[in-house]
């Protein structure tokens, strides 16, 4: 009997915790809303009652069984109230283009050849994978991977929409030492709030991952970027984060890193959704020229250097 209560009172916990937070935090707002704009209010709690929903559904789930696929549709269901509130507390930031899943099959292919091993290739060593080539070698993880396509950023894919974290987890764990794979920094962009559903990413998860990681983040205006400006930001143990726009590497939205330069004068990038393009050299003017027309937080050029400070 002790075995079969357990599971119901784990459930009823977390089902009385999550209604009383909306309870306590959305009401007021709410009340706003239902007299000054009953459309507004409509939008906002849609998502709120279809997260109800989810959660009945889960709890007659739970009922029969505290399954693996419970949890998973849990812990959905959680991040959808939580971006809920995060609506009612504050207007979103703006948010990139929706980025589609970005298998790639559509986009045209890099217009050079995979590069010689000896200028890059990817590596693997006591289960990491890392690109060489430039000034250092550069942790690789490779969202659309097996490994990764299918765990949560928030209520959505990695694979779909996880461009943001996949590059912050390669530039962390690259420039710290401290390796955080996308997963992990998925979660965390997801509490400190970059994370934004079925959009992607706030732009503000470049600067806002790197301070919480300890890395020091400058942004660079496209008009002022420069082969000799970029290439010393390279030659120095730098990175680049660059937020790009349709072309060669996306049809909406897409983050990747600029990693190293080349004798000839090419850089060398590494895409979370592509190794093919990850190893192929890019000329700098062609980067530049699909950068996306965004400006917000900084963007679309982060340097990110160790914090020494």
């Amino acid at each position: 009997m002790k075995k079969n209560k357990k599971p119901l009172s784990i459930t009823g916990s977390i089902l009385l915790a999550l209604a009383l937070t909306l309870a306590l935090t959305g009401a007021a707002g709410l009340g706003i809303y239902f007299y000054q704009s009953p459309e507004s209010l409509a939008r906002i709690t849609a998502p709120m009652q279809a997260g109800a929903q989810q959660l009945s559904h889960i709890g007659q789930s739970l009922w029969a069984s505290w399954s693996g696929a419970a949890s998973t549709a849990l812990r959905r269901a959680a991040a959808d109230i939580q971006s809920s509130l995060q609506t009612l507390a504050s207007p979103p930031e703006p948010e990139l283009d929706e980025i589609q899943l970005v298998d790639g099959s559509d986009l045209a292919p890099p217009p050079r050849s995979s590069a010689s091993f000896t200028i890059t290739a990817l590596a693997a060593r006591n289960g990491q994978e890392f690109l060489t080539g430039g000034i250092r070698e550069i942790v690789y993880y490779d969202q659309t991977s097996e490994r990764w396509a299918n765990e949560l950023y928030g209520s959505d894919s990695i694979g779909g929409y996880g461009c943001g974290p996949t590059v912050m987890a390669m530039a962390v764990s690259t420039m710290t030492g401290e390796i955080v794979d996308p997963a992990q920094m998925a979660q965390h962009c997801v509490d400190h709030g970059y994370w934004a559903k079925k959009q992607g990413s706030y732009r503000t998860i470049v600067s806002g991952a790197a301070q919480d990681f300890g890395l020091a983040c400058t942004s660079l205006p496209p008009e002022e970027a420069s082969y000799e400006s970029l290439t010393r930001h390279l030659a120095s143990g730098g990175l680049v984060v660059a937020l790009m726009g349709p072309g060669h590497f996306t049809n909406g939205g897409h983050f990747i890193i600029l990693r190293g330069v080349t004798l000839d004068g090419s850089v060398l990038v590494a895409d979370p959704a592509s190794q093919e393009r990850s190893l192929t050299t890019w000329d700098l003017d062609l980067i530049l020229s699909e950068l996306s027309a965004s400006r917000d937080s900084g963007g679309p050029l982060w340097l990110l250097s160790q914090n020494f400070f």
